[in-house]
């Protein structure tokens, strides 16, 4: 067993974890004779060896930021919010359904308040769930996953057959959003060689940094991490637990849907049918999971989820290795971060002495001073 700080070994199970999915990986490669070298060396390189390649993997991280932040909000209140894929197809279609429908408003006014819609979409989603969990203790988990899918079978009847025809293609494409109200920037596009980068980078920046100052600034972050610790206590303390449970999945929802924001006003540019619930929602809470809900840690498990996915592309194309070996180095990256209690046990709490050791009640209570 080795002796290192909690911090350390925080840090230690996550990259663990994905040494050993990209074991996984190729091992499973070997088994099926593929070169694991030749196979990690092509996914590298078509994710990073281009100025095309970053800006693809950076438009890519960046809408997984937006879910992730959701996801680790409704974590450290102590709820599972499964429900991002839902809150961030309700952000898209919203924000893209307004610019739609107003092509001629100016850029300043059309933009700000179409990304203010698509969060105030997926927070109403998320409310819900949070209402139902805070007045009649309704498990969080079902709601949110029932809720994906009455966002995903009502959205595609909201297209088809509320939506003016004025502003779609056909029945399960919109048109593109005008110039006023889209995310994309040309300077930025070209300097990552045509890449589909957009302003969304920057508005993911900003949130990172909001969700980082709210968590340890602020006594809303302080409150919503003591009813995530003990609801009991903080409820004794005088803190509101259904207030508190509220706010944190709106806060959540919010998030979310910026995340399908930046999916519609930079990425595609437009809204179209789902066959299925959007994979940034469970991609995002995937690097949540991964960055261990800190916002450095969801910044760097963003890019490296989306060099596995743009990679993994570049992977099937030059070294012929299937797409679905990525998959596969992905869930096992989770299934590690899953099971970090086992990992956990390699290394072994430095003992500190009592008169400097800070107890978690105590950060809490730190904390707490400094917000108020």
């Amino acid at each position: 067993m080795i002796k290192v700080s909690a911090k350390t070994k925080q840090i230690l199970v996550p990259i663990i974890s994905v040494i050993a999915g990209f074991l996984v990986g190729a091992i499973i490669m070997l088994i099926w004779s593929y070169n694991p070298f030749e196979g990690y060396a092509s996914m590298f390189d078509s994710a990073l060896g281009n100025m095309n390649g970053i800006g693809e993997t950076i438009r890519e991280a960046t809408p997984l930021i937006f879910t992730a932040i959701g996801f680790s909000i409704a974590s450290t209140a102590g709820f599972f919010n499964i429900g991002l894929p839902g809150q961030a197809q309700a952000g898209w279609l919203s924000s893209v359904w307004f610019v739609l429908a107003n092509p001629h408003m100016p850029k300043v006014i059309l933009l700000p308040l179409a990304i203010v819609i698509g969060a105030v979409a997926g927070a109403i989603i998320a409310g819900i769930a949070g209402f139902l969990r805070a007045y009649f203790g309704t498990n969080e988990v079902i709601t949110t996953i029932m809720l994906n899918y009455i966002v995903l079978y009502s959205s595609q009847y909201l297209m088809q057959q509320v939506m003016s025809a004025k502003l779609r293609v056909d029945t399960d494409t919109t048109k593109a959003v005008s110039p006023n109200g889209s995310l994309h920037l040309d300077w930025l596009s070209n300097m990552f060689g045509g890449a589909r980068i957009n302003a969304g980078i920057f508005l993911a920046i900003i949130a990172t940094i909001i969700f980082w100052f709210i968590m340890k600034k602020t006594t809303t972050g302080f409150e919503i991490k003591a009813v995530g610790l003990n609801p009991f206590a903080s409820r004794y303390a005088g803190m509101s637990d259904k207030k508190n449970i509220i706010t944190s999945m709106l806060l959540s929802g919010a998030f979310a849907g910026l995340g399908g924001v930046v999916q519609g006003l930079g990425t595609y540019q437009n809204y179209f049918t789902q066959t299925a619930s959007v994979d940034i929602g469970w991609d995002g809470l995937s690097v949540a999971l991964l960055g261990g809900g800190t916002a450095l840690g969801i910044l760097i498990a963003s890019i490296l989820f989306s060099i596995l996915k743009i990679g993994g592309l570049g992977m099937q194309t030059v070294a012929g290795i299937p797409y679905e070996i990525v998959s596969i180095v992905i869930a096992a990256i989770i299934f590690f971060i899953a099971i970090s209690y086992v990992i956990g046990l390699l290394f072994k709490d430095k003992k500190t002495p009592i008169k400097v050791k800070e107890t978690e009640s105590s950060q809490i209570d730190k904390e707490g001073a400094q917000a108020k």
